[in-house]
C-alpha cells in the first residue's frame, strides 16, 4: 500500500484500534505469516524519509473502525480483509551488543579483562 493511499492511518497515535509499537510490533509481525501483512511503502522521497524516521508499528486490521477500513479500501484499492496487520515503518536492524572489554589491548590486560598499568 502506498504511503499516499494510507492517509487514514495517520497520525497513528489517534487510531481507534490496537497498535503495537517498537518491540511489541516486531513480536507481533514475527508471529504473523508474511502473507498476512500489508506494508505501507514510500511513494516518494518525502514519504520515504517519513517512514524511516517512524518507529515500527503493527496495526491490527480487525481492531480498526469500519469507517477507517472503508476509507483505506477506497483510497488504496486494497481489500484489507485478507490481511491481519498493516506495517508502518521498518524494523530496527539487529545490532550486536558490545562491551568495552572487546576493545582492550591484550598486552596490557589481565585475564579478567581489566587493564593493568604500572609505572616503572
Amino acid at each position: 500500500m502506498n504511503h499516499g493511499d494510507a492517509g487514514s492511518l495517520f497520525p497513528v497515535s489517534e487510531l481507534q484500534g490496537r497498535v503495537h509499537t517498537h518491540r511489541d510490533a516486531e513480536l507481533a509481525l514475527g508471529d504473523a505469516s508474511p502473507e498476512s501483512v500489508v506494508v505501507v511503502r514510500p511513494d516518494g522521497l518525502a514519504s520515504s524519509y517519513s517512514l524511516t524516521q517512524r518507529a515500527l508499528c503493527a496495526v491490527e486490521i480487525a481492531s480498526l473502525a469500519e469507517e477507517t477500513l472503508d476509507r483505506l479500501k477506497s483510497e488504496s484499492g486494497v481489500d484489507l480483509a485478507e490481511y491481519e496487520f498493516v506495517q508502518i515503518g521498518r524494523p530496527t536492524r539487529p545490532s550486536q551488543s558490545r562491551s568495552l572489554g572487546e576493545f582492550r589491548d591484550p598486552e596490557t590486560s589481565t585475564e579478567t579483562g581489566r587493564g593493568s598499568s604500572s609505572v616503572r
